[in-house]
């Protein structure tokens, strides 16, 4: 499948941001987890980030070598793949652990609901693609709502709210692009707003949402300004961690409270912050700009793409990057309460990375086919 394609189309801007976020990365992990006891693996945080960045690469060009109507076809069989998975994970963690995330394949961690959301974006957009036209018609809506319920149950009984929210953020974005009506969108908010109602306490009294998730949110809601411990401990930690690093850091592996491990987490979710005290202003607005770049030519790709599937997944991606950003970095800035969702391309976590590696191939897939080469 790789004949035949015209490589001088590949977006190298697109693949240039991304490998200079993943490099600066892997660089503040290494930071990050410098010289800390409390990790017994730290170094091997460091190396496993490097096997699935260049695993992730090869992905890259791989994938952006196979033509992305080969998706289409088999959408179904990934949808159906992925929801095995996602259950097998949750019968068999059940039975043994209690709860897991993850399957352990040779010494390394594999989160389904990661690869979940690429599986879902490619169901989606050849689910609305074939039903292009149709979506004054709730009956078609509902179907694709259906679809994500599928995989988004399995992933909430983990549990795993943040990704399971991600994953409706994607179905309402390519919902939406793709033409949803306004008075469905009128209906969607006032059933959503009613059903939260109901189903959150029931969900909360049949174990699906912990304890530790509504301690974040009151948390957020309403902080105790003499706490030492827990969710507003650490939040409290990354904003002086930002407040500390001033207009141009601290210098690299000279941030106190990262060094001194007062910052937790600071290798993946909270990795903003660490950036933050060593790069400072300067240095965190010069990654964000890489970020709104990237998900700037996802969207080009998305206008340039010759039909609604490839359109559909670009947006997906870009939807996908940009949610998971702000909502990173709203956290470490307590605009928003404590979730797991990693920062794209920078946080620790191999599965996390791997998963945006792939949906920069499938946007490369997309520009490598496009209707005409533009700069």
């Amino acid at each position: 499948m790789l004949r035949g394609v015209n490589w001088r189309h590949f977006d190298f801007l697109l693949l240039g941001a991304v490998a200079v976020l993943s490099i600066f990365g892997i660089t503040m992990i290494r930071s990050a987890v410098a010289g800390n006891i409390e990790l017994t693996t730290e170094t091997n945080l460091v190396q496993r980030q490097i096997v699935f960045a260049v695993l992730g690469f090869v992905m890259v060009i791989l994938i952006a070598g196979i033509d992305y109507h080969f998706w289409s076809s088999m959408s179904r069989t990934l949808y159906v793949v992925t929801a095995a998975a996602l259950a097998i994970l949750n019968v068999a963690a059940a039975a043994v652990f209690g709860s897991a995330r993850w399957f352990q394949v040779l010494q390394i961690n594999i989160q389904p609901s990661e690869l979940a959301k690429i599986v879902i974006i490619l169901v989606l957009a050849d689910y609305f693609t074939r039903h292009q036209g149709q979506l004054e018609n709730l009956n078609a809506v509902l179907r694709s709502l259906v679809y994500t319920l599928g995989i988004v149950v399995w992933i909430i009984l983990q549990p795993n709210l943040s990704t399971s929210i991600l994953i409706f953020v994607i179905w309402f974005a390519l919902l939406w692009v793709g033409g949803l009506r306004l008075r469905h969108l009128t209906i969607f908010v006032g059933v959503g707003l009613f059903a939260s109602a109901i189903l959150l306490p029931l969900l909360f009294q049949i174990d699906v949402i912990k304890q530790y998730q509504l301690d974040r949110v009151t948390a957020f809601l309403f902080p105790d300004p003499d706490a030492r411990y827990g969710d507003i401990y650490n939040i409290q930690q990354a904003l002086i961690s930002i407040g500390s690093g001033g207009w141009f850091g601290q210098g690299y592996g000279g941030g106190s409270q990262v060094q001194l491990r007062f910052l937790k987490v600071r290798w993946s979710d909270f990795i903003f912050s660490a950036m933050a005290e060593e790069f400072g202003f300067i240095g965190t607005l010069l990654v964000i700009l890489l970020l709104v770049f990237v998900i700037f030519r996802c969207l080009r790709a998305a206008r340039l793409a010759r039909d609604t599937f490839g359109g559909l997944i670009a947006f997906g991606v870009a939807a996908m990057i940009a949610f998971q950003a702000a909502v990173n970095i709203g956290v470490n800035l307590r605009l928003l309460p404590a979730t797991g969702l990693t920062l794209p391309f920078v946080s620790y976590g191999g599965s996390s990375l791997f998963t945006a590696l792939m949906g920069i191939g499938l946007v490369q897939s997309v520009i490598l086919r496009h209707k005409a080469l533009e700069f």
